[in-house]
């Protein structure tokens, strides 16, 4: 398994948008495209504007392929157009893979 650790700077002002839209819609549609989310976090210090989460891929590959469906889906071409009307929820993205260790499991 491939874990994916996904780091938003997030545009102030634009936090409730963004987790209104992964809520309501993203995370759907990941799931369609065998994206599965494990987790999301926000920064406990609210002035830095970061959003934290995880998703569980089977390898590199699959995560290439899923994301790739996924970037291309026209539904989520569709809602991101819709909800970035007045600009991006987001400035940038650190994007972290990770291997879960041997000895330690849920």
């Amino acid at each position: 398994m491939l874990y994916e650790l996904r780091i938003y700077q997030v545009i102030p002002g634009r936090m409730q948008a963004l987790l209104d839209r992964f809520r309501d819609d993203t995370i759907r549609i990941f799931a369609k495209h065998s994206m599965r989310v494990t987790n999301f976090w926000e920064d406990a210090d609210e002035s830095k504007n970061r959003l934290y989460y995880v998703l569980e891929h089977q390898d590199a590959a699959s995560r290439e392929r899923n994301y790739k469906a996924f970037r291309e889906d026209p539904e989520w071409l569709e809602l991101r157009g819709r909800t970035e009307e007045n600009g991006p929820l987001h400035e940038k993205v650190d994007i972290i893979y990770m291997n879960q260790v041997p000895f330690f499991q849920r």
